[in-house]
């Protein structure tokens, strides 16, 4: 499966930014989705995951509460909304997929798809 993120952008701290991942190809059945992120000097790190079959999500501790990640089925996309962004929440976005859900879904090891990454930057 190929996907394709965007909506990444330059925000102020306290404002919002809606990332899409769209999925292309062999993309059908119980896919798990997520949505990772890596600042510079640091390691890629979870950020939130979304079963596609029936929609269980899972979030990182830091972004609960802030962030929503949601999906449309139909249209094989995938949505991180994020809300009361921070400074700290710069880094470089990346979406994943495996074929299916597992409950190491916050492990970059077990997704074997993965978009270009989109930049987020939160400052004044």
């Amino acid at each position: 499966v190929q996907l394709q993120a965007s909506g990444g952008g330059l925000v102020q701290p306290g404002n919002s930014l809606r990332l899409s991942c769209a999925a292309s190809g062999r993309s059908d059945g119980d896919y798990a989705m997520g949505w990772f992120r890596q600042a510079p000097g640091k390691e890629r790190e979870f950020v939130a995951a979304i079963r596609m079959g029936g929609g269980r999500t899972a979030y990182a501790d830091p972004v609960k509460g802030r962030f929503t990640i949601s999906r449309d089925v139909a249209k094989v996309t995938v949505y991180l909304q994020m809300n009361g962004l921070k400074p700290g929440d710069t880094a470089v976005y990346y979406c994943a997929a495996r074929p299916r859900w597992i409950t190491t879904y916050y492990s970059t090891d077990i997704y074997n798809s993965w978009g270009q990454g989109t930049l987020v930057t939160v400052s004044s």
